[in-house]
């Protein structure tokens, strides 16, 4: 089993509760409240302009010329995650200026600031690790839902399951994985699988909780 396969099974009460949040359950039906994806939307894009600068981190932290070229492909697939969210928050009306200039919510800073914080504090595998809910939960779940495209004509969400599916995003999550082997080098001392789990779980149980948020705008 790889690193992440030990996590997720270590940590899957955090995992599921993320991954199957009623969110995730509500965008892939289609029956998703307009109003808490594009509230998602806009704090998504504001995380993961957060996120860039984590993968810059990496990069910072990178002494082989592999592990800076796994942070660039981290960057690389961020980036492409925020022209799409500007698209769509452009279909539906909402100016680039407006998206940038909204303020951070909650879960966002909370988030965002532990990633970063795991990384500043931490060494380069510390820092994968928190990113890697983000990076490989967002591939799974794409990969589930996609069905979905086939059951619900005209889904109001397609555009977002399909990126998440597609072969680029797929393949950044499977580059994720291998970096994190390749950082642990195969074996880890018991305490130091425990200090990784931790990450992990935190990381996994912070996503739940941004989902939350949306939902949460969505219901006042």
């Amino acid at each position: 089993m790889s690193l992440f396969e030990d996590l997720r099974a270590a940590a899957l009460p955090e995992w599921e509760a993320y991954t199957d949040h009623a969110f995730v359950e509500q965008l892939g039906a289609g029956t998703l409240p307009l109003p808490a994806f594009q509230d998602y939307l806009v704090q998504d894009y504001l995380f993961l302009v957060q996120f860039a600068r984590a993968n810059a981190l990496a990069a910072y932290k990178s002494r082989t010329l592999a592990d800076l070229t796994a942070s660039a492909g981290g960057l690389s697939a961020i980036l492409a995650e925020m022209d799409l969210h500007l698209r769509l928050t452009g279909e539906w009306g909402i100016p680039r200026e407006a998206v940038e200039s909204a303020p951070e919510k909650l879960a966002t800073v909370a988030y965002t600031r532990y990633v970063l914080d795991c990384g500043q504090a931490g060494d380069l595998l510390d820092l994968n690790v928190a990113l890697a809910p983000c990076t490989i939960g967002y591939a799974e779940i794409g990969e589930r839902l996609e069905p979905q495209l086939e059951r619900v004509p005209d889904h109001p969400y397609g555009a977002w399951i399909s990126e998440y599916a597609g072969d680029d995003f797929q393949q950044a999550a499977g580059r994720a994985i291998a970096q994190l082997d390749a950082l642990s080098s195969g074996s880890l001392s018991a305490q130091r699988f425990e200090e990784l789990l931790g990450v992990f779980r935190t990381a996994a149980r912070l996503e739940a909780e941004f989902w939350q948020q949306a939902l949460a705008a969505d219901e006042r």
